[in-house]
């Protein structure tokens, strides 16, 4: 909204220019002609941002101190400067509502430039911007003042806010019920939006869009404690996941409004499944939080279950058509993500599908990774997959180990491979797998090895698995030690989602070790000596410990692939300008006789849950 509150970490709309009305005129037509509303957050990020992005401009604050998450400096903004800014706001709310959008959202909330000048730990001004409760207050009612002279009466205007900063030095819930009383007492503002936590530490910052570690709106005793002391509706928007939910809040009173932000970017058919009965096809959001961290990240949004989010430009679908063409047999091996999805988007097509699975359970990798402590929601993926196989009739054949002969008996059309892979063990000769010196993380997860009273655990993949099963480790009570090669455990771990595990590790005495590489493993009488290198100098150490887990990703099973590739009609291969331009395969057009094989996720290269999603929807979408 201003040229010196630049865009940060991630893309966000500018409300600097009047460049930005024809796009708001477009999106809110778009809105109404469906008869929905649509508003808009202004913000001035004050020293929430970065420097060195558009412009280079100097970041601005109440008193010149850093944000440790952002890292930018910044300078003390002069008065001259907060009338501008002020300026800037109302110009903001001015460009909104010339583009037909039905209202604005101030954000105070999350330490932007607004709750930045409330905050004594942020502000230490001694003139009429700081220090007296009513000065640290007054650039907040100054922009909601010239905005509210900008837009007039019936245009509107929310204030945004958390109920408690949960910091030790920061605003408490009982001075943010001060605060929104006394901005209430204005009569200026339409609603009040509250949400839990500041956001300006890397701990507090992961409250601000809670993962699946949370319980269910853990902040909702925020918002209905705010609603106590205003006058004006009260809106709540933090991990409310699906419509029973929502109801059960707004039934009990505690607030007026609930937002379901995350909800809606699992499935954005969320509101029409309602209305239509099909509460049971939502796609319940599992508070993965693969949205935001990428967001953080400056990647585009995307949903960890639901791959047409954000490729809808693409042609990438939500809605699975019926098929023109033949009824075709298809075969699918593997129930894990991939497998699971290539089964469902081809039994929406409307072909006859067989789906093999060796254990006795759907899910994969996503069962056992939901058997850590803080990851059981992610087993709501595997929930609805369950739902949507059973509504679609997928012939699901659990506890069959699917082999070439198998295969081939049902005289598939096509044959789908997502038969995963195992852990990448043997890559190190020297960690002593073959003579099962060291277990895999796969193992301990599924209970398929007792822990160790002392465990060494190695990660050289630094996302989810390998913080999982130390946090899994250290809940049994052992003795843990994560060692990655990488600069810091878990560094591949979003930021919203990495201090939770810290939380939970530090008071468990969990040691964290990095640049350090594991050379190898022998046994020393009843014990194991792990040999650890360091990665810059290379020195090393030993670990006398009980249990090695290695978490080394993992290596695709090819065997069925080999078995079945000489036989079919396009040797296994997948066109991947098709692929990527989200075209049908040229070979499903080709006439022959036999079948068509493709394999997808995990079975062909480790990536991630939302990759195999992706691998199955893209590729079965034309069969």
């Amino acid at each position: 909204m201003a040229i010196d509150s630049p865009q940060s970490w991630w893309k966000s709309v500018n409300l600097a220019t009047d460049r930005i009305i024809p796009h708001f005129q477009n999106l809110a037509d778009a809105m109404h002609k469906h008869g929905a509303k649509i508003m808009i957050q202004i913000t001035h990020m004050g020293r929430r941002s970065r420097w060195d992005g558009d412009h280079w401009p100097t970041l601005l604050s109440p008193s010149g101190i850093r944000e440790p998450v952002h890292r930018a400096t910044c300078k003390t903004i002069e008065p001259e400067e907060i009338w501008r800014v002020i300026g800037n706001y109302a110009s903001a709310a001015a460009r909104a509502k010339a583009g037909g959008l039905d209202g604005v959202e101030l954000s105070a909330v999350h330490q932007h430039m607004i709750d930045q000048f409330w905050s004594p730990r942020v502000n230490k001004r001694t003139d009429g911007w700081g220090g007296s409760f009513e000065n640290r207050m007054r650039f907040g009612l100054e922009v909601i003042k010239a905005v509210r002279k900008e837009v007039g009466p019936d245009f509107c205007v929310g204030l945004r806010l958390c109920g408690d900063e949960f910091h030790p030095d920061g605003l408490s819930h009982e001075d943010m019920k001060q605060i929104a009383k006394y901005y209430d007492d204005t009569g200026m503002i339409d609603f009040i939006g509250v949400v839990g936590s500041g956001g300006d530490t890397h701990n507090t910052l992961a409250n601000v869009i809670p993962n699946m570690s949370y319980p269910p709106e853990p902040f909702l005793h925020l918002a209905a404690g705010i609603k106590e002391v205003v006058k004006a509706p009260v809106l709540h928007a933090q991990n409310i996941k699906d419509p029973n939910q929502a109801t059960r809040i707004l039934e009990g009173g505690y607030v007026d409004m609930v937002g379901m932000t995350r909800a809606h970017i699992a499935d954005p058919h969320l509101i029409a499944k309602i209305k239509m009965g099909q509460i049971d096809q939502i796609k319940q959001c599992v508070g993965a939080n693969y949205c935001i961290d990428r967001q953080y990240q400056g990647l585009d949004v995307l949903c960890i279950q639901n791959a047409a989010t954000s490729r809808e430009y693409m042609g990438v679908p939500h809605i699975i058509e019926k098929s023109a063409g033949p009824r075709r047999k298809v075969v699918v091996v593997g129930a894990g993500p991939a497998g699971m999805e290539a089964a469902r988007v081809s039994a929406e097509r409307g072909h006859d599908v067989t789906l093999f699975e060796k254990k006795d359970f759907i899910g994969g990798q996503i069962t056992t990774a939901s058997k850590a402590p803080q990851r059981d929601q992610i087993a709501g993926i595997t929930r609805w997959f369950q739902l949507e196989l059973a509504r679609l009739k997928v012939d699901l054949r659990l506890g069959t180990a699917a082999d070439a002969a198998t295969i081939l008996d049902l005289r598939p059309d096509i044959v789908v491979l997502a038969v995963g892979g195992h852990p990448f063990l043997e890559q190190n000769e020297h960690w002593g797998a073959a003579e099962g010196l060291v277990v895999s993380s796969w193992d301990v997860l599924d209970g398929k090895v007792a822990p160790g009273k002392n465990v060494l655990v190695y990660d050289t993949i630094c996302e989810f698995t390998g913080m999982s099963v130390a946090d899994f480790l250290a809940d049994k009570g052992c003795q843990v030690e994560i060692v990655t090669d990488d600069i810091k455990p878990g560094v591949a771990i979003g930021g919203t989602s990495f201090p939770t595990y810290y939380r939970s590790m530090y008071p468990k005495e969990v040691i964290m070790t990095g640049d350090m590489m594991l050379e190898k493993v022998y046994r020393e009488g009843d014990k194991l000596v792990a040999v650890l290198e360091n990665e810059y100098t290379g020195a090393k150490e030993e670990r006398v410990v009980d249990q090695v887990v290695v978490e080394n990703g993992v290596r695709p099973d090819e065997a069925i692939y080999y078995a079945l590739k000489e036989g079919s009609r396009n040797k296994g291969q997948i066109d991947i300008d098709a692929l990527f331009a989200i075209q049908p395969q040229p070979s499903l057009s080709q006439p022959g006789d036999g079948y068509l094989l493709f394999r997808i996720g995990d079975c062909v290269a480790q990536r991630n849950t939302h990759a195999a999603i992706y691998d199955g929807l893209r590729l079965c979408k034309d069969f």
